[in-house]
């Protein structure tokens, strides 16, 4: 790990697919920071989320479509020695760089996240955050809407993100859990409801549950996301 962390540049790296309605809001909540970059990396969007990136100037490259694999292009594409992965639909908080540095110095932290937040009013989104703020504090289990951060030597010591087509960041958490401790940073980031919203929170929450039972009894991520899709 380098020496000097509380200066070490961080990389951002954003995975997109037809994010044009939120990739905008993400790639603000990056600034103003300090020795940050951020890295787009698309899986093939046609909605327009492209050309809106190249606009702002950001830096963007593709890969195959896949959270996973375009996580670990973007990890590849890195400069920098602290790698913290941003979902689309997800706001990082004010000084979420100093928190991130800071968090990494704690005495045997491996990697850290965010507490979460839901942008919408509803009491059963509160009960959601609760849930998921006590399962990432006291498990160490936080997931990928919480922007997860870690040291690129940390990254590749643990094996990337498997390169599965879901559950990339449960299998990550499981590795890193092994090596050391997992900081959660009680400032939340604001992530998109929509996913609750569309399919309603008790049948997503209920649904979500079900595919860590599925995963943690063998059942392979593909025969899931085919149950998914029936």
């Amino acid at each position: 790990m380098s020496q000097n962390i509380t200066t070490d540049k961080i990389s951002i790296i954003i995975p997109v697919l037809n994010e044009v309605r939120n990739i905008q809001q993400a790639i603000a909540s990056t600034q103003p920071s300090t020795n940050v970059e951020v890295i787009v990396v698309d899986g093939g969007s046609n909605d327009g989320t492209l050309e809106l990136v190249e606009s702002l100037g950001v830096k963007v490259i593709s890969a195959p479509r896949g959270r996973a694999y375009q996580m670990n292009s973007g990890a590849l594409a890195a400069s920098s020695d602290i790698l913290l992965f941003l979902h689309a639909d997800t706001r990082l908080p004010a000084h979420f760089d100093v928190m991130v540095r800071t968090a990494l110095q704690q005495n045997k932290v491996v990697a850290g996240a965010f507490a979460l937040q839901i942008d919408a009013p509803l009491l059963s989104l509160r009960l959601v955050e609760w849930g998921v703020n006590w399962r990432s504090r006291f498990l160490q289990m936080p997931y990928g809407d919480q922007a997860i951060f870690l040291t690129k030597e940390i990254f590749y010591k643990i094996g990337k993100f498997p390169e599965l087509p879901m559950m990339e960041d449960f299998e990550l958490m499981r590795r890193l859990r092994r090596t050391g401790r997992i900081a959660i940073i009680p400032v939340p980031v604001l992530t998109s409801a929509r996913r609750w919203l569309k399919n309603g929170v008790f049948k997503t929450t209920l649904t979500n549950q079900i595919i860590i039972l599925a995963y943690l009894l063998g059942v392979s991520p593909k025969q899931i996301l085919r149950w998914l899709r029936s």
